[in-house]
């Protein structure tokens, strides 16, 4: 891209603290050679003790006047540059959207839907509506109110097993209760009840969304990662195979191992969809192909790129460039719009011994070559070891085969 190599003058205000947020500050900082400055309610360990980022932490951060406050301020301490808002969250993607006249009325720069689209595409519910008009497959879905639960009335139209989450996943995300999981895997009439009570026993007041499960370990499963500009073009868009998903049940639905291949089979109808919806930033879609019609089904979309994104740039897809580009000014629109297909190295967020002893059959000879290819971590950077990042680093590496070897099968074994 037009950007990559060139010295630039900006600021990067990241909003979040966590593996999404190190990996975007890691790409601007490979890329530019900038710092970025990460804003968070929490210092969460990902970001902790690093040379290529300073944080602004305030346990109120999640509130619209005080992250308004907090990026005034900087704006005042850094008047020269360019700003520039990068959401690595659900809630601060939301925030952005909600208060966007108002940021761009004060000058910063990013890339955000309306709060209107917002809306729409948050709650799956809503977003499966919107997939029904412009023809992207998805699972069968139910809906589940509160009043069903409480009158003992769920009746689902299709057989177990189902996989079972909250429609409105902001709200669901600040809910603590024991067993609570980011989707669930029921199995049983007696599963569904149980977890339900629960759910709304801890106060959620949303729908819940129940859906046939598709069959299939997570070799049948793909994240895909698009940028559309300010001016509703996708620029790139960059499909990610699973090798591993979480074991953890709290954990259920996060990748574990991933790696860049050709997503034209999916390009074309997601590209078209982004378009025509009017869309702007970054978008991040969960898939998992269905055996038994052959069609990539969509779970849902993220109004943001993925917890996992730097997969893309291990896989030689330079993902930041493309929103850099944008807001810049450097990207005219008159080149095509990059789909990317290579693949390189693979993204772990567990020990790679762990693909080699649990990569699922189907793809496992293509996963053990990307392997040996080479491997990365979002948070194992070689500018940015210092001696309690090199420990946290290994701390969570142990405990991942400490996960799994409780929590997972061994692929062909019962």
């Amino acid at each position: 891209m037009t950007s990559v190599g060139k010295a630039l003058d900006f600021l990067p205000l990241i909003l979040g603290t966590d593996n999404n947020a190190y990996g975007v500050a890691r790409a601007i900082y490979e890329n530019y050679g900038i710092k970025s400055i990460c804003l968070g309610k929490r210092g969460l360990g990902y970001t902790s003790d690093s040379k290529i980022l300073t944080r602004v932490l305030n346990l109120r951060m999640g509130e619209d006047k005080v992250l308004l406050d907090t990026l005034e301020q900087l704006s005042v301490r850094y008047p020269e540059v360019k700003k520039i808002i990068i959401p690595c969250g659900d809630s601060y993607a939301q925030q952005v959207s909600r208060n966007k006249q108002l940021l761009e009325s004060l000058g910063f720069l990013f890339s955000a839907v309306d709060a209107g689209l917002q809306k729409r595409l948050e709650n799956k519910l809503d977003f499966y509506s919107v997939c029904e008009q412009y023809g992207l497959a998805y699972p069968k879905t139910f809906v589940i109110t509160e009043k069903m639960v409480s009158a003992g009335d769920v009746q689902l139209p299709f057989d177990f097993p189902v996989a079972l989450k909250a429609n409105d996943s902001i709200a669901y995300l600040g809910l603590d209760f024991a067993g609570k999981r980011k989707a669930y895997r029921i199995e049983n009439s007696g599963e569904l009840n149980d977890a339900l009570h629960r759910i709304y026993a801890a106060g959620y007041t949303g729908k819940m969304v129940a859906q046939d499960f598709i069959p299939g370990d997570c070799a049948q499963m793909a994240v895909l990662n698009a940028y559309v500009s300010r001016s509703g073009q996708v620029r790139m868009m960059c499909f990610g195979q699973c090798v591993l998903d979480a074991v953890l049940p709290a954990e259920i639905g996060n990748y574990h191992a991933l790696y860049t291949t050709d997503g034209s089979e999916v390009y074309p109808v997601f590209q078209r969809f982004l378009e025509e919806i009017g869309y702007t930033g970054f978008a991040n879609f969960d898939l998992k192909r269905d055996p038994r019609d052959g069609v990539y089904k969509v779970f849902e979309i993220n109004l943001r790129q993925g917890r996992s994104s730097f997969h893309m740039d291990l896989g030689g897809c330079n993902f930041i460039s493309y929103l850099i580009d944008d807001l810049l000014g450097l990207d005219d629109g008159s080149k095509p719009a990059h789909l990317h297909t290579e693949t390189g190295k693979m993204w772990l967020y567990v020990s790679p011994f762990l693909v080699k002893r649990y990569a699922p059959p189907a793809i496992r000879q293509q996963a053990l070559e990307v392997l040996r290819r080479g491997y990365g971590f979002t948070q194992w950077y070689e500018k940015d070891r210092t001696w309690l990042r090199w420990l946290r680093y290994h701390r969570e590496r142990l405990s991942s085969l400490k996960s799994y070897w409780h929590y997972a099968r061994r692929p062909g074994r019962a």
